[in-house]
């Protein structure tokens, strides 16, 4: 196995994958998850690149929040589209990644994405709440490298 594969359990990815959803369930915003072993570049600018890979840029409200996790490189960045960046407050993002990183400094590597999904979904829902006609715009499972 990888150091990828063996960051989580398939049932740990599962949970997460079920936090996304149910953090979903309550806001037009989409949240994913991706996963690589290592990167040369720095985590907030792997992170961009990363979410411009996966189109996030394409939500209709422009409202996607990406989880960025370099395992080998033990790096963690955390970064939302234009229409969620520009509503949360300034140190957001960084109040979120320190729920994250204290759970990984613990090996609870699950229960820290599993918090910063919640969190995250909190403030999706206070801007951006679910309306009937949401779909879901981008896939729930986690992206690896």
């Amino acid at each position: 196995m990888s150091i990828t594969e063996d960051f989580l359990t398939t049932a740990e990815e599962q949970e997460i994958v079920q936090a996304i959803a149910f953090a979903e369930k309550n806001t037009s915003g989409e949240i994913r998850v991706h996963i690589e072993s290592h990167s040369e570049t720095p985590p907030i600018a792997r992170a961009q690149e990363v979410f411009n890979f996966l189109e996030m840029f394409k939500t209709e409200s422009r409202n996607g929040v990406l989880f960025y996790v370099g395992v080998a490189d033990k790096k963690f960045a955390i970064i939302g589209d234009i229409g969620i960046d520009d509503v949360v407050e300034d140190d957001f993002w960084d109040c979120t990644k320190d729920i994250v990183i204290e759970n990984f400094k613990n090996k609870k590597y699950k229960e820290g994405l599993v918090a910063g999904i919640k969190r995250a979904g909190e403030r999706l829902k206070e801007f951006f709440p679910y309306e009937p006609d949401d779909t879901n715009e981008l896939s729930n499972e986690i992206s690896k490298r």
